[in-house]
């Protein structure tokens, strides 16, 4: 499986842990047994569930900074699943350039959601990418090779 399929994989998984809030572990130990996946497969989107869920406060906060007029509250479970996977990409992820997780983000956005979703997640992404990653922004201190 490709990176984008784990990806795609990763996200589905944020998505159902969104919804169902039961315990993480439980769930994505399921998952992972209903899902055949390679070694590198599964240690990527335990590495993302794992990430997003330690930085959910720094994400959220990025999130809510750069969405002008909306409340978390109000932005669909889909799309917050995409975005906190590709914010932690961006702000945790050295090995992921910021334009493909982007890029990745809009695309699923596309799929699961809708073309209005895909501009809407690709203008608070383009927002938050544009941070330098070295300069701890005021209301997170995610840095890239620092998480």
């Amino acid at each position: 499986m490709g990176r984008r399929a784990s990806r795609e994989m990763a996200m589905k998984l944020l998505y159902q842990l969104e919804i169902q809030k039961d315990d993480r572990e439980a769930q994505k130990e399921r998952f992972f047994e209903e899902n055949s996946l390679a070694p590198n497969d599964k240690a990527y989107i335990n590495d993302i569930i794992d990430g997003v869920f330690a930085n959910n406060e720094s994400i959220s906060n990025l999130i809510e900074k750069h969405s002008k007029g909306w409340k978390i509250s109000r932005i669909s479970k889909i799309d917050l699943s995409i975005m906190r996977l590709s914010i932690y990409e961006i702000c945790f992820r050295s090995d992921i350039p910021y334009n493909v997780s982007v890029n990745e983000a809009v695309e699923l956005a596309k799929r699961y959601s809708g073309e209005e979703a895909g501009s809407f997640i690709n203008g608070i992404l383009s927002k938050i990418s544009s941070i330098d990653p070295n300069i701890s922004d005021s209301d997170t201190e995610a840095q890239k090779n620092g998480g």
